[in-house]
């Protein structure tokens, strides 16, 4: 059964979309990127693509933004409202038998940071901002090493840059598109599709 509403966090409520799977095998939840939305073109496609092939997907607006602000929270409230839906959305659906996360930039830094702790099996990277623009030396790579499989599609015209690949990284770039990833959605949404396929968590 779908779910859309909001669930009280220790930060204040989170909005969630829950389009529970069909078999209850495996459920996307992706978080949108700062000062945006969950229907961000990326963000958008790829969620139809999966519940089109059968999966769940679940769409998590940050309390920050249910409350109208446009800033972003600190990343530690980011990472506990978000460790609570995760909790609260394998509650409603404790049939589920895997659960990736992830998200479109600061949404897919908090996928990565929570990962392990959430019990997640990967974690997909939308426009991972490796570094603020023009300051390489910030690099936040290290936030990928979440010890699980974990793919990164960013554009190759990416001002916050793209992340190399590593052990159990892959890094898929895409041709012409920058950080909002909107020029081809529905090429993006294939990337993912495919790499969630190949790894037997789709249908």
């Amino acid at each position: 059964m779908r779910h859309h509403d909001e669930f009280d966090t220790p930060r204040g409520p989170a909005r969630i979309r829950f389009d529970p799977p069909a078999d209850g095998a495996t459920v996307l939840v992706l978080g949108h990127g700062a000062g945006g939305d969950v229907d961000a073109p990326d963000l958008t496609a790829v969620g139809a693509a999966l519940r089109q092939a059968g999966a769940g997907v679940a769409l998590v607006t940050q309390p920050y933004r249910v409350a109208g602000r446009r800033a972003p929270a600190p990343a530690g409230h980011l990472d506990e409202a978000w460790t609570a839906v995760l909790a609260e959305l394998r509650r409603r659906a404790p049939e589920v038998r895997r659960w990736v996360v992830g998200g479109r930039s600061s949404g897919a830094r908090v996928a990565c940071r929570t990962a392990a702790a959430v019990g997640a099996v990967g974690v997909v990277a939308l426009a991972f901002p490796l570094h603020p623009p023009g300051r390489p030396e910030r690099s936040r790579s290290g936030e990928l090493r979440t010890g699980l499989p974990t793919l990164v599609v960013n554009g190759d015209r990416d001002p916050f840059g793209i992340p190399e690949p590593g052990p159990g990284v892959e890094v898929v770039v895409r041709p012409g598109e920058r950080h909002d990833l909107r020029v081809d959605p529905a090429g993006t949404a294939a990337v993912v599709q495919n790499w969630l396929r190949v790894r037997g968590w789709l249908p």
